[in-house]
């Protein structure tokens, strides 16, 4: 069975059997896996039945390698394969015991039958028995600093142990110096750099750049000089340079660090890579935190784990850092507001064509520092044209369209974004009114030009707020210019204060259908909600003449 061509002809009868048949190859193998994962084509046969998603399978072949987990570890053919299976297909359950048998020899003694509910984390483990926490963190030591040694350095397993050993150091000892010097004494680097691309690697590197030095920082920093641009756009990666923004004092060297690097040191480069990173989940986050904070519409739900990892850098940032936080914010998104207005100037059309690149204008208008003018009318004047014009369906044969993109009136997010920008400033929901940003945009001069010829079309479109917020503006200088244009079609704006809108028509036909479906199941279906009908802007509109 170890040999390559016996491995290939079992393999070869996993990928032609029905499930039935591979549950009993499984159980055939049973009492062999561990030695299986130590051989050098057979482990590859592991792979090939765990792949097929069977929990029976899987619940065959992971138990048998309890109570070996540090040996295989450290296996040069067995390591793989066990944190192949730690990473991909084992249950949470099993994720514990795997990971308690680094706290020491004797977290390798468990009850076969596993009824005890075991838990992986660390911190419960020395909550009850404190008087262990000396050999378990000794224990734990040991077996991370072999594996670094080794140079095994991209496991799941690994990153997850040196986790769990950061979180339950204790501030200000030598364990924490000497787990730093541990984790910069990799020269290659290879370390950070896998640490970077896990959950539990990225939080890692978080807590080092808080516990550190100055130097520690830089030397973290540096390693990460060719890496930080595929970082930002990486799940895990893009935390670890959020954390660099809030911990390292130097502002001047976190900016020459990081931002070129992030942009590449080509201008038209940067234009680019600023429009990729502004429509990405995560490498947004990298141009946005300066000027939005821990907001939710930066941080959704998906990247509450980014918040949790900050608000411990937080912690320890009281002790390591001597920096006025929001000086230290203020100071670096001065250095950035250069690259992100310059972009916004040369590429405003692909930016305002989504819904992520809309809030990035706005966000970066209203808190970036420097010269906006050119960036603001490169904004305005994508709102020039017919705001009803929408762009025709792409023709089956798959030609690609030479039509320009609908108008950006026609999009919920484009509205809203000239909208906010008229208003000069964010909405505080404590204070219900906006906070202005300084010095005054002074947005609605600078639009007006460009939308005149289609005041009244503007006004009842779905875009009809834009049109209300110029009229309450009180810094813009052709209000009366407005008023007298609506006052001489208060006919057209009555008409489409009544008339049902294309978004109100598409939900009230998707709920009669939805209703029709639950009626053709036979089940009682809920009342049609009756929605409010007409062009809500206009309305407002119509009461301010």
């Amino acid at each position: 069975m170890l040999k390559h061509d016996s491995v290939r002809v079992v393999q070869t009868a996993i990928k032609y059997a029905n499930p039935e048949q591979k549950r009993l190859i499984a159980r055939e193998l049973a009492g062999s896996y561990r030695q299986l994962a130590e051989s050098r084509y057979a482990k590859f046969l592991i792979g090939k039945l765990l792949v097929q998603g069977d929990d029976v399978i899987r619940d065959i072949i992971v138990p048998e390698f309890f109570g070996n987990v540090r040996r295989l570890i450290k296996h040069s053919e067995a390591s793989w394969i066990l944190d192949d299976v730690y990473r991909g297909v084992a249950s949470r359950q099993q994720k514990a015991v795997i990971l308690r048998e680094w706290y020491g020899a004797e977290f390798s003694l468990f009850e076969k039958d596993g009824t005890e509910i075991l838990s992986g984390d660390l911190a419960d483990i020395l909550a009850t028995n404190p008087e262990k926490r000396a050999p378990i963190m000794r224990s734990l030591q040991e077996l991370i600093n072999q594996l670094i040694q080794k140079k095994m350095t991209g496991f799941t397993l690994l990153h997850d142990a040196m986790l769990q050993y950061f979180l339950n150091v204790k501030p200000g000892t030598e364990e924490i110096t000497d787990f730093l010097e541990l984790i910069k004494g990799d020269e290659e680097g290879d370390l950070l750099k896998n640490l970077a691309f896990t959950r539990s690697g990225s939080w890692v590197v978080c807590l080092a750049l808080a516990y550190g030095t100055a130097k520690d920082r830089k030397q973290i920093l540096k390693t990460y000089k060719d890496t930080l641009q595929i970082m930002a756009a990486d799940a895990n990666g893009h935390i670890v340079i959020l954390t660099a923004y809030e911990v390292i004092d130097d502002t001047v060297l976190t900016s020459k660090s990081i931002f070129p690097e992030l942009f590449t040191k080509d201008a038209e480069k940067q234009v680019e890579n600023i429009g990729l990173s502004a429509n990405d989940i995560n490498a947004r986050t990298t141009l946005l935190y300066l000027f939005q904070g821990r907001s939710k519409a930066l941080f959704p739900p998906s990247l509450a784990t980014d918040i949790e990892i900050l608000e411990q850098v937080d912690t320890v940032r009281a002790a390591t850092s001597k920096k006025d936080p929001e000086t230290r914010r203020s100071e670096l998104a001065k250095a950035l507001s250069p690259y992100l207005l310059k972009a916004i100037g040369a590429a405003a059309a692909d930016l305002v064509a989504t819904s992520f690149g809309c809030q990035f204008v706005t966000e970066v208008l209203f808190g970036a520092e420097g010269d906006k003018s050119a960036a603001l009318k490169a904004v305005a004047e994508r709102a020039a044209g017919d705001p009803s014009y929408v762009q025709p369906a792409i023709s089956e044969q798959g030609i690609e369209d030479s039509q320009p993109p609908s108008h950006i009136a026609g999009t919920a997010f484009g509205g809203k974004m000239l909208k906010s920008l008229i208003a000069g400033g964010r909405f505080d929901i404590k204070t219900k009114g906006v906070v202005p940003a300084v010095p005054a945009l002074n947005f609605a001069d600078i639009l007006y030009p460009n939308i005149k010829d289609h005041i009244i079309e503007w006004a009842t479109s779905s875009s009809s707020f834009v049109v209300l917020a110029l009229v309450e503006s009180s810094n813009f200088s052709k209000k009366d210019d407005v008023m007298l244009v609506l006052k001489e079609n208060k006919k057209k704006l009555q008409k489409a204060a009544k008339k049902e809108t294309p978004e109100q028509k598409s939900r009230r036909e998707a709920a009669e259908a939805e209703k029709d479906i639950v009626k053709g199941k036979g089940k009682k279906s809920k009342p049609v909600k009756v929605i409010e009908v007409g062009n809500k802007g206009s309305a407002l509109l119509l009461e301010k003449l």
